[in-house]
């Protein structure tokens, strides 16, 4: 299968669910034959999908290129220099991908606290979305989307948060949240 024209969306909003829907569409993608490429920012812990992709399907797959690390607030200067470095490399990948067009479906989840921690600006991630080629779908997460982004993408979807069982102290759950 090949797309007939790939779109710009976006994932953004304070509540939970920007990675779960973007994996949603990457498995749904991948079952019709696209090939899915995600790639993760700010995330080096273990999750589920990281094993879920790999026993489920072979058209489906995630990179990341941090070392482990804490919460970015929680990081010396000289760590934050190193996390900038390893976000540059798996942003260079992501345009070589594009360039080489090797994905149909291309997901750069958590790009958007890569913006907000200054670690990219967005005039590098418009000029990306500009260079996506016209059969590629292009799937971004993260809170906080800049408005030049928004506005570049076909689709924006906000999670906002009603309510959340974290407020009860109720933390973040294996094979829920992660």
């Amino acid at each position: 299968m090949e797309l007939k024209q790939g779109l710009v969306q976006v994932y953004t909003g304070s509540g939970k669910g920007k990675t779960t829907a973007a994996l949603g569409q990457a498995f749904r993608a991948a079952g019709n034959g696209l090939k899915v490429y995600m790639v993760q920012f700010l995330k080096s812990g273990t999750t589920g999908e990281l094993t879920s992709v790999k026993k489920m399907s072979p058209d489906f797959q995630i990179f990341r290129f941090e070392k482990p690390a804490g919460f970015f607030y929680t990081l010396s200067d000289e760590e934050k220099a190193q996390l900038k470095k390893e976000i540059e490399k798996a942003f260079e990948f992501c345009k070589d991908v594009i360039k080489k067009q090797e994905c149909d479906v291309l997901i750069l989840d958590e790009i958007m606290g890569v913006l907000g921690n200054k670690l990219l600006n967005v005039e590098e991630v418009l000029e990306f979305i500009k260079s996506k080629p016209e059969k590629m779908e292009l799937i971004m997460t993260g809170r906080n989307v800049p408005d030049e982004i928004a506005a570049a993408a076909d689709l924006v979807t906000e999670m906002r948060e009603i309510k959340h069982y974290y407020s009860k102290g109720i933390p973040a759950r294996k094979g829920i949240e992660f």
